[in-house]
């Protein structure tokens, strides 16, 4: 059972209400998804996780997934639950005749964020992001860490025992989730981001070398030639911020440079967000949110170094 204690530090256990699961189960489970998302899940196997990404054929992601095996003909993709409906019928469209069955698994299993020392009770060892270790019933995932405190996803049939920890509530958690600086898509931003844009190479979200999957060509086009001119950064500002949301650069009133991706109160004030925006106006460090004379967004250091361009 939970400890019922909350917290001000980053550490402890979330309930993640947010979240859907959709499953894909069947002999031709990894094959049909390998044709679909941004990574490869040919190659996945029972020791790890794929981030990933569901694009439209112009290259503009409809979905973000965190994905895994639960047996070899099974694998289960977590994304953000207002999405999952939407999703989950434009995947079925193409399963055509493969051996896949898709379905809504939200219900038959239990969701929670770990953080901190939550995640050395029930670990063996310290976690990578994108490991997967079984623990028991329940699947660990490492997950990318916020201000250097280790995370992780529990995910574990309904039911079943949840882990041990110092309760934290899901605006703590989503909180860790920005300062990770790795963006899950949510409605507000369907279809506004080719994957490299929240920087999804940079984190294991694009694999350049598999086959091809829906807008392979834009997304490939984008990284290799050099045209990509937008990336995710996070900020911090006074004001509260939306997914969705302009940014803009004072010099520019009529043309927001930038879009909030994803936003959390911070603990010791303010608001901080991951923004999708043009590399050029990042650099100014001159954001502004709204309107071109909108509160000031700093921008913050990223926790991890961008992939080249190729």
């Amino acid at each position: 059972m939970i400890i019922q204690a909350m917290s001000t530090e980053f550490r402890g256990v979330a309930p993640l209400l947010s979240l859907g699961v959709i499953r894909v189960e069947g002999d031709d489970a990894a094959k049909f998804l390998q044709g679909q998302l941004t990574q490869d899940f040919s190659l996945l196997g029972m020791s790890e996780a794929r981030l990933a990404a569901f694009c439209s054929p112009k290259g503009r992601m409809l979905a973000s997934f965190i994905g895994l095996k639960r047996s070899p003909t099974e694998v289960l993709l977590v994304c953000s639950r207002d999405l999952l409906p939407g999703t989950l019928k434009r995947l079925s469209m193409f399963v055509m005749r493969a051996k896949a069955r898709l379905s809504d698994a939200t219900a038959d299993f239990a969701l929670f964020g770990l953080a901190g020392d939550a995640i050395n009770a029930v670990a063996p060892g310290p976690l990578l992001a994108w490991s997967l270790t079984q623990v028991g019933t329940a699947s660990l995932v490492g997950l990318y860490p916020a201000d250097g405190v280790a995370r992780a996803m529990w995910l574990a049939p309904a039911g079943e025992p949840v882990p041990v920890g110092q309760l934290m509530d899901e605006a703590q958690w989503s909180w860790g989730e920005v300062r990770s600086g790795v963006a899950t898509l949510t409605s507000p931003n369907v279809e506004a981001f080719v994957p490299q844009m929240l920087n999804f190479e940079s984190v294991g979200g694009v694999n350049f070398k598999k086959g091809c999957y829906p807008g392979q060509e834009v997304v490939a086009r984008s990284q290799f030639r050099g045209t990509l001119k937008r990336r995710a950064c996070l900020v911090h500002g006074d004001a509260p911020m939306s997914a969705g949301g302009d940014v803009f650069l004072p010099t520019d009133p009529d043309q927001p440079c930038g879009t909030v991706v994803q936003t959390a109160m911070a603990p010791s004030g303010g608001y901080d967000a991951i923004v999708s925006a043009q590399v050029s106006a990042i650099d100014t460090a001159e954001l502004r949110l709204g309107s071109a004379n909108g509160p000031l967004l700093t921008v913050l250091p990223l926790p991890y170094p961008l992939l080249a361009d190729i």
